[in-house]
């Protein structure tokens, strides 16, 4: 509740819309990019259910701080990541500033960073986080195929 004036009426009134179910949650989020064309998509708190939990595609994504170390030795590695998978029309490599939106779904347990979840298509409440691998191309990469539910395959030369 974030009335501009606060008094009893304001209240019951609140009170009676959550009630009849009318409220919706205020959620912290960015502005929504105008251009999210790159190989990285940003994701904010209001673009999280739309990007993140879309069934038609598996999605990396990155909750990050832009203050931390680590995430800021990520950044050129994940944008390589991003070029890389970018002709995958099924994969979506995404990141998100989680000290300035809100993570809207509870599946998502950020409790530092960065945290890097791989949500698959047909399993969106059941996200996989990564753990315990280098944060660089080829282990990220491995984590991706060893999780993606459908890559366009290209054969190896031998």
């Amino acid at each position: 509740m974030e009335p501009e004036e606060f008094d009893s009426d304001a209240l019951r009134q609140f009170v009676l819309a959550f009630k009849k179910g009318k409220l919706k949650p205020i959620v912290k989020s960015q502005p929504v990019p105008k251009s999210n064309k790159g190989p990285v998509k940003v994701v904010v708190g209001k673009t999280f259910d739309t990007i993140v939990m879309n069934p038609k595609n598996d999605v990396l994504i990155e909750f990050y701080a832009p203050w931390c170390g680590h995430c800021k030795k990520l950044e050129p590695v994940y944008a390589e990541l991003g070029k890389k998978y970018k002709s995958e029309k099924n994969l979506v490599i995404a990141k998100m500033d989680a000290t300035a939106n809100d993570v809207t779904n509870d599946h998502y347990k950020v409790e530092g960073f960065p945290t890097i979840y791989f949500a698959p298509r047909d399993k969106k409440s059941n996200p996989i986080k990564f753990e315990g691998g280098d944060r660089d191309i080829e282990h990220l990469s491995k984590f991706i195929e060893e999780h993606a539910t459908k890559l366009s395959r290209t054969k190896e030369e031998l």
